[in-house]
């Protein structure tokens, strides 16, 4: 399996099987994260973290704070895709992998704006 990106008329499959995806708040400017599988099922929330609370922001019942972050594990079941958009008041949605992390933008060769992300799992390349 791998992880397709569908933007503006355009598709990117990444081999990868886990993955995080990384923003900033664009009121609070905390840091968000979740950690996600790509599975047969669908994508799989593993793991939530953000740095603090406030405005639509808050910690899921039963979060813990370690290192400074919220963090808990969600309980629901895989989803046949994510939609990510972009308001451009708090910069790119950024997707770590591998060891490194990379915006959207990066990923595909041009500028994303305003231009919503879907994330899928598909069939290796």
């Amino acid at each position: 399996m791998s992880l397709c990106l569908a933007s503006a008329g355009m598709v990117k499959a990444l081999s990868i099987a886990a993955f995080t995806l990384a923003w900033t708040h664009s009121i609070e400017k905390s840091d968000w994260q979740e950690d996600w599988r790509v599975t047969p099922q669908g994508l799989e929330l593993v793991e939530a973290r953000v740095k603090g609370s406030g405005a639509g922001m808050e910690p899921a019942p039963g979060a813990r704070l370690v290192d400074g972050w919220f963090q808990w594990q969600p309980a629901r079941p895989a989803l046949p895709q994510v939609v990510l958009a972009n308001s451009g008041t708090a910069g790119e949605w950024r997707l770590c992998a591998n060891g490194g992390c990379r915006t959207l933008s990066d990923i595909f060769g041009h500028p994303i704006g305003a231009n919503v992300t879907t994330m899928s799992a598909c069939n290796d390349p």
